[in-house]
C-alpha cells in the first residue's frame, strides 16, 4: 500500500483531513495535475493507457471474453457509432471496421450492421479457423438476425441462419441464443428490431442454446429452456420468462459454460451456471445460489466467477468441475464484481472495477496463485451520463501473446478503445 492510500486508511490522522486530502485528489488533481494524480495513487507519474480510436465518432469493441487482435497483432477488431447517449434503435446502423496498428491506428471501415448493443457490439471476433484474415459479426436481415462471416478486406464470405454468440478454438462450430428474447427480458445485451417467434412463451420448447456447423450451416437444438426450466424447479420460476446468456468455450472447447436466467418482473431476476459438452450432452449445474455474474474458464475443469457463496456474501470463487467445490479467489484484494480474465498462459487475472464513489473505474491485474494485485488506472466514467444500457464498462481483455490488454473507455468525453503494454509487469 502506498503513502497515500495509509493516510486515507490511518486513523491517526483526523478523518475530516483524510476527507479534504481524499476529495482534492479525486477531483482538482485528478482534472489539472494528471501526473501527479498517477503517481500518488499508482507510484509513477507516466500513464500507461494508450487511444488506438479518436473522435468525433465514438468506437469500442464489446465484451471481454473475446480478443479484438488478429493472429498477427496488426489489427484490432472495432465498432463505430456515430453517438454515445442512447441505446441504438431498430434503425441505428453500427460501423464495423478494423484498427491497423501498423498504420498510425488508421480506422478501416469494412461493413456495418444493424445487430448490435453497446455491451457486446454486432459480436465482432476473429474466426478461429484463419484469425488472421477471417471474422465474424451478427446482422438482421429481413427481421431475422443473422451470422456473417468476412475477410479483412470486408468481402462476406458466408451468411448463417443464425446469429453467432461464441465459437469453439477449432473454428467448426459456433453457438447461439435467441437475441431478440434478450432484447425485452435483458436490454443492453439483445438487438433491437427483431421477431422473436416465442415472444408469448415463457419457456419454449424449441428454443434455447443453440450449436451451428460452421461449414455446413446447419444450426441444431442442444438444451432447450423448458428442459433447463424442469431442473431442479424453485418456487421463483413459476410463471417466469426464461432465457439463456453469456455462452462461453473453454480453453480448448472441451466444454462451454452458460447461464441460465428466470423473472417474473424484469427487476428481479436469478441465474444458474450451467456447463455441458458441446453437442449438449453432460449438462450440470455447477452453481446455483441465486447470484452469478462474470466468470473465465481457467482451464477446461475450472472456471473463476463472481458469485453468492451459500450463506455468505460474493466474491470471486475458483469453480471445479470434477469435485463442485469451491475456492474464493483473492478475498483480501477483490471485493467487488469486475470483468475477470485469465492471461494466455494463466499466470495472471485481468479485472476491472464499477465506478465508485468518485465514479472512477480501476483496471487491474492479479496474480493467478492470488499473491499480488497491481492497479493499472483510474478511468472516469460518470454514471449520470452513461449507466444502464448505454454504460461503458472496461471490458479488459488480454492480447493474444498477453504482452498488451484493451479496454473501452469514456474516460476523454467520449467512447474510444485504449491499449496498454503489460509486459514488463507481468515477467
Amino acid at each position: 500500500m502506498n503513502l497515500y492510500r495509509r493516510l486515507l486508511a490511518s486513523s491517526l490522522v483526523p478523518w475530516r483531513m483524510r476527507h479534504r486530502l481524499e476529495q482534492w485528489v479525486e477531483n482538482e488533481c485528478r482534472e489539472n495535475h494528471s501526473d501527479i494524480y498517477r503517481w500518488l495513487h499508482f507510484g509513477r507519474a507516466s500513464d500507461p493507457v494508450e487511444p488506438v480510436t479518436k473522435g468525433p465518432n465514438h468506437h469500442f469493441f464489446g465484451y471481454y471474453d473475446k480478443s479484438p487482435w488478429n493472429a498477427s497483432g496488426r489489427y484490432l477488431l472495432a465498432h463505430e457509432a456515430a453517438f454515445n447517449d442512447r441505446a441504438p434503435s431498430a434503425d441505428d446502423r453500427l460501423v464495423i471496421g478494423l484498427v491497423d496498428r501498423a498504420d498510425k491506428d488508421r480506422f478501416l471501415p469494412l461493413a456495418d450492421t444493424l445487430a448490435w448493443n453497446w455491451q457486446q457490439g454486432a459480436m465482432a471476433q476473429w474466426h478461429p479457423a484463419d484469425p488472421e484474415r477471417l471474422f465474424v459479426h451478427n446482422d438482421r436481415r429481413e427481421d431475422k438476425f443473422v451470422g456473417v462471416v468476412r475477410d479483412t478486406e470486408g468481402r462476406e464470405q458466408k451468411v448463417y441462419e443464425r446469429p453467432l454468440y461464441a465459437l469453439l478454438p477449432d473454428g467448426r462450430s459456433g453457438f447461439s441464443l435467441n437475441f431478440a428474447r434478450l432484447a425485452v427480458h435483458r436490454p443492453g445485451y439483445g438487438y433491437a428490431g427483431g421477431c422473436d417467434d416465442f415472444a408469448a412463451d415463457l419457456k419454449p420448447e424449441n428454443d434455447g442454446l443453440w450449436r451451428l456447423d460452421l461449414s455446413s450451416g446447419k444450426a441444431e437444438l442442444k438444451i432447450s429452456l423448458a428442459e433447463l426450466a424442469g431442473r431442479d424447479p424453485k418456487p421463483s420460476m413459476t410463471d417466469a420468462w426464461h432465457y439463456i446468456n453469456h455462452i462461453q468455450p473453454s480453453r480448448t472447447g472441451k466444454r462451454i459454460a452458460f447461464f441460465h436466467l428466470w423473472h417474473r418482473d424484469a427487476k428481479h431476476w436469478e441465474v444458474r451456471l450451467y456447463i455441458c459438452r458441446p453437442d449438449g450432452s453432460d449438462l450440470t449445474c455447477l452453481l446455483d445460489t441465486g447470484f452469478i455474474s462474470h466468470y473465465d474458464w481457467r482451464d477446461d475443469d475450472t472456471l473463476l466467477v463472481w458469485a453468492k457463496r451459500p450463506n455468505a456474501s460474493a466474491r470471486f470463487l475458483l469453480l471445479n468441475h470434477a469435485n463442485r467445490e469451491f475456492h474464493t479467489f483473492g478475498e483480501d484484494m477483490l471485493q467487488e464484481d469486475g470483468h475477470c480474465t485469465f492471461s494466455p498462459d494463466g499466470r495472471w487475472v485481468l479485472n476491472d472495477t464499477y465506478p465508485d464513489r468518485h465514479q472512477m473505474r480501476t483496471l487491474m491485474l492479479v496474480r493467478a496463485d492470488g499473491g499480488r494485485r497491481i492497479d493499472l488506472a483510474r478511468l472516469y466514467s460518470p454514471k449520470s451520463r452513461w449507466w444502464g444500457e448505454i454504460r461503458c464498462d472496461l471490458h479488459p481483455r488480454w492480447s493474444r501473446d498477453g504482452r498488451q490488454v484493451c479496454i473501452d473507455s469514456v474516460h476523454d468525453g467520449t467512447r474510444q478503445m485504449y491499449v496498454v503494454d503489460v509486459e514488463s509487469m507481468t515477467r
